[in-house]
């Protein structure tokens, strides 16, 4: 692509996304006027049936947007199709609800069940023929890597998937940038500056917008920290305050009501599975169904984070504490692995949750060992105690297995500035979609061997582990 390309390229992304909307669409449409539209209660003349429809595409253009289902130039088709087919089993699931009040009888949901292969059959077509599109007419980007603080920008995006949207023409330090090595940006299309300081990095900034370079910027903690500022007028100036979190008592109150009404739920549904996982753990081996261990949260309060136990009672009979390196850890039973596999291990969590040590959404809770390690390179690190912990949170939904502890606090204090309920709905759906994928437990193992060499990565390891941690 190049930079006369933009309104082309947004107008043609667009397009291809609309169709995406109403391919999955159809379906639902044929499957609406075929098996349901007779059997409500009151029959809807043509607008009703428009809107019944419209509700749908709706829904799902929500939650495709949370899953990132229309991302075709970053995602593989697998991911294309996983996100897509959880959005629209989403999207069918609440209509399924709204077609049982309109009908006041429960409805037969194998024509919906239909519907949603049918979907999933048309996403998969749409996400193969959408990539080839993509990548035969916009070619890849000529791009420009300007760093300071990190060097590995090159290196993620030469992996394949980048390699496709992004070519590096260059790469140099924002020192060389600024002492005249800087190229002719006429001649690239893309410029990526890398936790380059905020005095250089302005600099940098508008001599890309001046020669209509687009520019993607890595942020550093200081710039994650002034999303949270509020401007307010003095001596007839504009002026950002910042300080603290300090969320509304508004926020807090539905946060907690929230809180209580989702884990009161979520222990009543999963009450059968625990009673199951109890049982199996204390018939393999006898010993305690639960573990606890002790964590940090608001305030640097530290409290009992409690889990079905998933390795052996000996695991760490030395006192020292290690990190979990995933499923193959030869200290996790094989009960361990299948509930850790599915998460089950985490479930007792909501009794925190409960008893407000712990919330639904916020930063993961840190031991306080694995904290003052990281402080030696994070000292920024408690920043992210100025809210209650969370059983998932922003870091969990947007970071990798690889996402470095830096970037992982960045994405915990970015969450801080932006507190709002609306997110924490965002967050609590797009959770959903890594609970069924492995991605977040993968590379554990390799990161492991590094420990030991610095506390950044032990450090590493404790976020990487998130939540499987023993």
């Amino acid at each position: 692509m190049r930079k006369t390309d933009t309104f082309a390229y947004d107008l043609a992304m667009r397009i291809v996304k609309g169709f995406n909307i109403i391919l999955l669409t159809v379906p639902f449409t044929v499957c609406w006027y075929l098996a349901y539209a007779d059997q409500i209660a009151s029959p809807y003349y043509a607008k009703g049936n428009y809107l019944v429809i419209g509700l749908f595409a709706a829904l799902y253009l929500l939650y495709g947007r949370i899953y990132e289902a229309f991302n075709i130039s970053m995602n593989q088709v697998s991911e294309i199709v996983y996100s897509q087919g959880l959005a629209a089993l989403i999207a069918n699931a609440v209509l399924y609800i709204v077609i049982w009040l309109l009908s006041k009888h429960l409805p037969n949901p194998l024509p919906l069940l239909g519907t949603l292969a049918a979907q999933v059959g048309l996403s998969a077509i749409w996400g193969m023929l959408a990539r080839r599109w993509y990548f035969h007419t916009w070619v890849p980007r000529r791009t420009l890597i300007i760093y300071d603080q990190r060097q590995d920008m090159a290196q993620m995006l030469d992996e394949p998937n980048m390699r496709k949207k992004f070519n590096i023409v260059q790469s140099l330090s924002a020192e060389e940038a600024l002492s005249g090595e800087l190229p002719d940006l006429e001649k690239v299309d893309a410029v990526f500056l890398c936790g380059v300081h905020s005095h250089e990095r302005n600099i940098l900034l508008k001599e890309c917008i001046a020669a209509n370079v687009v520019t993607y910027i890595t942020p550093r903690i200081g710039d994650v920290l002034m999303r949270s500022a509020k401007t307010v007028h003095m001596f007839h100036l504009p002026v950002l305050r910042t300080g603290r979190c300090q969320p509304s008592p508004e926020y807090l109150f539905v946060k907690r009501l929230m809180d209580i009404c989702i884990s009161l739920i979520a222990l009543v549904i999963t009450s059968p599975i625990l009673l199951v996982a109890a049982i199996a753990i204390k018939a393999t081996d006898g010993g305690p169904v639960f573990y606890k261990q002790r964590r940090l949260t608001k305030n640097g309060k530290v409290f009992w984070l409690y889990k079905l136990r998933s390795m052996r009672v000996d695991a760490e009979k030395d006192g020292i504490a290690r990190l979990s390196t995933g499923v193959h850890d030869d200290r996790v039973t094989r009960v361990g692995r299948i509930i850790r596999r599915f998460r089950i291990d985490e479930y007792p969590q909501l009794l925190c949750v409960i008893l407000g040590q712990m919330s639904i959404v916020g930063p993961r809770p840190e031991r306080p060992e694995i904290a003052e390690q990281y402080k030696e390179t994070l000292p920024e690190f408690d920043l992210r105690l100025q809210v209650k912990a969370g059983l998932t949170g922003y870091a969990q939904v947007h970071g990798k297995y690889n996402t470095t502890p830096y970037d992982k606090l960045q994405m915990d204090l970015l969450y801080i500035s932006h507190l709002s309920i609306a997110e924490d709905i965002r967050i609590l759906f797009a959770t959903v979609k890594i609970l069924f994928t492995e991605e977040s437990t993968e590379g554990i193992e390799q990161e492991q061997e590094k420990v030991g060499k610095d506390s950044l990565s032990v450090g590493s390891v404790a976020i990487i582990a998130q939540g499987i941690t023993k």
